[in-house]
């Protein structure tokens, strides 16, 4: 059977890796949590022990939602009497995305009428509502035309542990401080004899976090005590029992041997005392040392091994300037030298400001708030004697700081577009011609990929070899990535176009998202890396359309199109490319995107010589072809000659109403509007389909939406 755990993104691959610990057979890291394959029993076992999950979904019915009609007919075809008992209280969770069903409040009403409604007919008995404190709380999905409803296991937020009683002005959430604690490596430092330190403690989450973990307390016995955790007439009551008798033996233990070795201080003394008060809630007040304490007034740590975990304050939130960071950066670097830091930090320029050598960086989400969690191991390396940290060059701090400008004019446009993949340098400064790209990881780390434009020959070749250096040293600097997450190539532009070719053969792939799609990257063995960034807004624009419908994507490259039209709800692809390795890659994007099939037709052909002996028809055809090709298994191709042919071919293949959008990117390209005219009507929607971060280089392709006359 499987389930699903949800998190704040950030935490899928952690929470992943701990239902497995807990026994679960699989679990699959995906967006916002984790598609797990386990028992009932194990779902159970979750809702007690999970540290990371906010919620463990049960799926009890699964049905085609194209409307509100397909809605409430789905839901009343459950038979509610197998999970509702006479006088139980419901509320249902909505979560929609969409065009159908827009409204998240509006569904859960339609799925609650459905329930009262068969309810009342088989039982004469109609059940509550109840938002706050129901008896089981019903999640609703709706995405890709698809509804999933599940039952709440938890019976709702599990990060709420049942200990806060005060809060300070900017509470962590309990599971979020639960991953920094856990990336920052406590287990392993507490059985080594460590210690736990927070400077900058507030109301104390992340020492209560770290304590009630070494105690071995299981996070649902705070949460629900002796109660259910849902009245849901499937819950295996037996097992829960067995489950918190097993918790309560371990909790006996771990508390016992738990010992003071946990150091939490801050300025204020109003967190200071909801920090004790929380403490003596959870149980733990006699392992926590809490103290009033300026961080630059730390003093030094008399234990040599140790982790420092701590959440600064971040301009969202609290006031925050990059000065305190570096406060914070120098006084641990005085006072625990040896120890690691797990760090939950505004953004990276706020990361970057405490001076500390991040040796891993992740994207991670406190509620809707990006941030970047930073670990050092050590806090301060041992300096090499002679040896002085290096300012950055001039041409390099020039470069440096056109990057933090240009990250933070981007910054609110990425966060309420949740873009993890974006263009943040492309040549700028002209002297330093390179274009950055930034692709962060599902995994939450930050890799970069770095073009440099080929230079003019009468540029020396000393001279483009020391730019290139301290565009590097720059990039490096402001982003604090290690060399081996940075992809440097070459790109020479030649007759034609630029030259594509295999680079490498590390074989490395990254997972990154792109809305709702997860997608396969190569940053080092291609010249391009499998995802072209500029057409983020076109595709996102096709797969919304496409929706229902036919879709064809020619010359498809790794089919990143067809990926997204097929996870929009698309109800046929088509994907032609005349490249085996391209074809793979795009079969392994639809498959980790659970799109396989028959539905996804690919075919490995010269695309233009398969549309013109195709017969089908295509509501959505998309068409960026190359500047030209002259591979020895197809004839030659120049778009510029090509085009009218090939466009012509395109629309005769659209169904009645259907559109197709052609898109390249050769600077010199005409499009022959006279000879067009004869049989489709032609748009320039360039404009339209430019993202933010290429707002600078608008030349970067050229589109337009074509329909047939």
């Amino acid at each position: 059977m499987k389930f699903f755990a949800s998190c704040g993104k950030g935490l899928e691959y952690l929470l992943g890796d701990e239902l497995v610990a807990l026994g679960c057979a699989r679990a699959t890291a995906t967006m916002a949590g984790a598609n797990v394959e386990g028992s009932l029993l194990d779902a159970q076992r979750a809702v007690l022990w999970s540290r990371l999950a906010s919620r463990v979904a049960w799926p009890i019915a699964e049905f085609e939602c194209l409307d509100e009609h397909a809605l409430y007919a789905g839901a009343a075809a459950v038979d509610w009497s197998e999970h509702l008992g006479a006088g139980h209280s419901i509320a249902i969770d909505a979560h929609v995305s969409g065009e159908a069903i827009t409204h998240a409040r509006y569904a859960a009403q339609r799925v609650k009428d459905a329930i009262v409604d068969t309810l009342r007919a088989k039982t004469g008995v109609r059940p509550d509502v109840d938002v706050e404190s129901p008896d089981v709380r019903i999640s609703l999905v709706i995405r890709k035309g698809r509804a999933i409803l599940s039952i709440d296991l938890g019976g709702g937020p599990m990060h709420r542990r049942g200990w806060r009683k005060l809060q300070g002005e900017a509470p962590l959430k309990e599971n979020v401080a639960a991953a920094v604690v856990m990336r920052g490596g406590w287990m392993q430092a507490h059985a080594e004899g460590g210690d736990l330190l927070d400077p900058m403690c507030g109301s104390g989450t992340l020492l209560i976090e770290g304590a009630l973990m070494v105690a071995d307390v299981a996070p649902g016995l705070q949460r629900h005590g002796d109660r259910m955790p849902t009245r849901w007439l499937g819950f295996d009551v037996d097992a829960w029992r067995g489950l918190c008798v097993e918790a309560l033996e371990r909790e006996a233990r771990g508390r016992a041997s738990l010992r003071p070795c946990i150091h939490g201080s801050d300025l204020d003394p109003h967190a200071i005392r909801a920090a004790r008060e929380n403490a003596r809630t959870a149980g733990v007040e006699t392992a926590i040392d809490f103290g009033i304490c300026d961080i630059a007034d730390l003093p030094v740590m008399e234990n040599p091994r140790g982790v420092v975990v701590c959440n600064p304050p971040y301009d969202a939130r609290l006031a925050a300037d990059p000065a305190l960071y570096r406060t914070l950066g120098d006084a641990l670097k005085r006072s625990a030298p040896a120890w690691r830091a797990s760090l939950l930090c505004g953004d990276f320029e706020l990361a970057r400001a405490t001076g500390l050598r991040a040796q891993k960086r992740y994207q991670v989400f406190n509620g809707p708030i990006e941030c970047s969690l930073i670990t050092c191991e050590p806090i301060a390396p041992p300096v090499r004697e002679g040896a002085e940290k290096r300012e950055l060059a001039e041409g390099a701090q020039m470069v440096a700081n056109r990057l933090r400008k240009n990250l933070d004019k981007l910054k609110r446009w990425r966060q309420q577009e949740q873009v993890g993949c974006f263009r943040a340098y492309d040549a700028d400064i002209p002297e330093y011609a390179c274009a950055v790209d930034v692709y962060a990881s599902t995994a939450g780390e930050v890799w970069l990929h770095v073009q440099e434009y080929a230079a003019p020959d009468e540029i020396p070749e000393a001279t483009t070899r020391k730019r290139l250096n301290d565009l590097l040293s720059a990039v490096r600097e402001v982003f604090g990535v290690p060399k081996e997450r940075v992809a440097l190539k070459t790109r020479s532009t030649g007759k034609g176009g630029s030259k594509y070719g295999r680079l490498e053969h590390r074989g490395e792939f990254l997972q990154v998202e792109e809305g709702a799609a997860t997608l396969q990257v190569n940053l080092f063995d291609y010249l391009d890396t499998g995802l072209f960034l500029d057409h983020r807004p076109l595709r996102a624009r096709m797969a919304l359309e496409a929706r229902g419908k036919h879709f064809l994507n020619l010359f498809c490259y790794t089919g990143v199109a067809t990926v997204q039209a097929a996870v929009q709800g698309a109800l046929q692809t088509t994907s032609v490319d005349l490249s085996a390795t391209y074809l793979e890659w795009l079969a392994d994007n639809l498959r980790s995107n659970g799109a396989g099939g028959t539905r996804h037709r690919i075919a490995q052909a010269d695309a233009l010589k398969w549309l013109e002996a195709d017969r089908g028809e295509y509501d959505v055809v998309f068409c960026d072809p190359p500047t030209f090709s002259n591979s020895k298994r197809a004839d030659d191709f120049d778009v510029q000659r090509d085009h009218v042919r090939l466009l012509r071919a395109a629309v005769a293949r659209l169904a009645p109403g259907g559109v197709l959008y052609f898109s390249n990117n050769f600077r010199r390209f005409k499009l022959d509007e006279v000879a067009i005219a004869e049989f489709a009507r032609v748009e320039d929607i360039s404009a339209s389909t430019i993202p933010p971060d290429f707002a600078r280089n608008p030349r970067i392709h050229r589109a337009w939406r074509i329909t047939a006359k």
